[in-house]
């Protein structure tokens, strides 16, 4: 008999729904946290659905970060990512603005004590728009990683210098492509439009951290009607190429040892 309620017990155990168990998140490593996707419909009442009917409702997918993080970064972190703290927007003002459609984020990396993340959100006004946030933090310290935690300073000038001959690259790539098909003052317009576009120390603390290198990033602010021709602003490099410039101590030392 007691052999019997063995037999069952270990066949409830082994017979529990796989997608139950699939459903529990991960258990974080000590250098990373763990994270869940919280999504609130906002609707709109009132003036807003009365004269923008097809804007009654905006989706907003936020972080929802736990982890075994200290008590103390890890409200940091939380306060890093709330939804108020990435465009200055709560979400009450989402809610009685017309212009959200869609607030999300996407996870770009999470381990080695670095969360590099990115939210963007879509809306429309006069015309449809799409901002997007870029934050990369320190898990040991819940602080936002900045060029001069990670880069020698004595080769942030050289940094900058890398990044903007790759900036300089697309630009005179951009107007080869562009050129034939306008006028004479439209490629004087796009000439002088380029020529302020400069990649500085001041823009280092913008980068995407993941196991191959690191990418810069670079908004050149252009308005809406001439941002097909804005830069993508997007510069890779690998840890290979950074090697000389970053800190043994950093968070990146691990990727140059």
């Amino acid at each position: 008999m007691r052999h019997l309620t063995l037999f069952l017990s270990l066949l409830f155990i082994f017979s529990v729904n796989p997608a139950r168990l699939a459903a529990v998140p991960p258990a974080p490593s000590g250098d990373s946290v763990v994270i869940a996707k919280k999504k609130v419909v906002l609707v709109r009442t009132g003036e807003i659905a009365k004269n923008f009917p097809e804007r009654k409702r905006a989706i907003v997918s936020y972080p929802v970060v736990t982890g075994g993080l200290s008590p103390a970064v890890l409200r940091k972190v939380r306060a890093l990512l709330q939804v108020k703290n990435i465009f200055d927007t709560s979400l009450e003002e989402y809610r009685s603005d017309s212009w959200l459609e869609e607030f999300d984020y996407e996870v770009n990396y999470n381990r080695n004590y670095i969360l590099d993340i990115t939210f963007t959100q879509t809306g429309t006004a006069a015309y449809p728009d799409t901002h997007t946030k870029h934050l990369a933090i320190n898990l040991k310290t819940g602080n936002l990683i900045k060029a001069r935690d990670v880069f020698k300073p004595a080769s942030l000038k050289t940094l900058a210098g890398m990044v903007d001959r790759k900036l300089q690259d697309e630009i005179r790539k951009t107007q080869a492509e562009n050129s034939n098909d306008m006028s004479q003052d439209e490629r004087e317009s796009m000439k002088e439009m380029y020529s302020n576009l400069r990649f500085g120390v001041e823009h280092l603390d913008e980068f995407s951290i993941n196991d191959k290198g690191i990418t810069f990033l670079y908004d050149a602010g252009f308005p809406h009607v001439v941002q097909a021709l804005e830069p993508v602003g997007e510069y890779f490099f690998s840890y290979a190429e950074l090697g000389s410039h970053i800190k043994q101590e950093g968070l990146l030392g691990r990727f140059i040892q």
